[in-house]
């Protein structure tokens, strides 16, 4: 049964061309801006002394320490958190000593993008599955970042274990069949803002401290989901947002379907049990990197995208329990 009710849509050749543009071997252009280093007034933790933050580099990861989310590791390992690569498959052993797990742009293999079936393979076996959720359950803090197709999709058994339901696409601001229209519509910036309540108030925006309060983040094509009754929502796509459906990531024609996103989720948090997870379906709004040959900012270094690191900030600070955590929980996780 098609739940979504995809309808066809007409590509012309600039948008093509435009897509073809932003594909993997572009991607691959993507290096860390290791110059970027935001303020940190009040960091959380003494140097190391934080909850251990494990990143996942266990299952093809896009983004790991030493590469494409190298500005993301320095940024918390200065807000005090002790920082690991985590390559073992997930289980309770493998998990027990991480606080906090963070998983970026998993994929099931080392394909290009466009060779993995439809739908996408995951990432993560059964059994990993049911270690992450049973983790979370017992005070684990699980935050999953997958990016839009085929990572969304890489990482959809693991979000639905949680009630969360990842679409394999790309979210984009909408379409039109004008080409002029059309090529101003696709590089409108996705921006989040608490004035139009796209950018949820919530702990992880108003933060614990003066100077913590996040008023506008950017996120940069990524994927669009849908949440459980329980989640509590950070990001929410504004109205005329589509979800592009292709059968291959980045191959666009004619028929492409769309599905209407407005109104579905690109961030949000949830509890469970002990435990606490974020979900974020874009990956590049916490890196910090330079794309091409002019060295083009992309991610936290952005424009429009000063206050993405302060939100990084908070959502460790979330999940850690330094905001908006109940007496019961203790305060910070070990």
């Amino acid at each position: 049964m098609n739940l979504f009710r995809p309808r066809p849509i007409r590509f012309f050749a600039s948008w093509f061309a435009a897509a073809v543009s932003l594909a993997p071997p572009v991607a691959a252009q993507q290096v860390s801006d290791r110059d970027y280093r935001p303020p940190i007034a009040r960091p959380a933790y003494a140097a190391g002394a934080g909850p251990r933050l494990c990143l996942d580099e266990g299952h093809h990861n896009f983004h790991t320490l030493d590469g494409r989310y190298w500005s993301f590791g320095e940024l918390l390992r200065r807000d005090g958190y002790a920082l690991q690569p985590l390559r073992a498959r997930l289980s309770a052993a493998s998990l027990r000593d991480c606080s906090i797990l963070v998983i970026a742009n998993a994929q099931p293999g080392d394909a290009d993008w466009s060779d993995y079936p439809t739908p996408t393979p995951s990432a993560f076996d059964a059994g990993e599955v049911r270690a992450v959720r049973r983790w979370v359950e017992r005070g684990g803090r699980l935050w999953l970042i997958a990016d839009h197709m085929p990572l969304a999709g890489a990482a959809a058994s693991l979000a639905r274990a949680f009630g969360v339901e990842f679409l394999d696409g790309f979210a984009m601001p909408g379409f039109d069949a004008d080409p002029q229209r059309r090529a101003a519509l696709f590089q409108r910036p996705t921006v989040f803002r608490r004035g139009d309540g796209s950018l949820a108030a919530h702990a992880v925006t108003r933060g614990g401290a003066p100077g913590e309060a996040v008023e506008q983040v950017r996120s940069f094509t990524g994927q669009a989901f849908r949440l459980p009754p329980q989640a509590e929502p950070v990001l929410t796509l504004p109205p005329g947002y589509v979800s592009l459906q292709p059968a291959k990531a980045w191959r666009f024609d004619a028929d492409t379907p769309r599905v209407e996103v407005g109104g579905w989720s690109q961030g949000a948090v949830l509890r469970l049990g002990r435990g606490r997870a974020a979900f974020f379906g874009e990956a590049a709004m916490f890196s910090a990197q330079r794309q091409g040959a002019q060295g083009k900012p992309m991610g936290m270094n952005a424009p429009g995208a000063e206050r993405n690191y302060q939100l990084a900030l908070n959502i460790a600070h979330w999940l850690s329990g330094r905001l908006d955590a109940p007496p019961a929980a203790g305060g910070a996780v070990p």
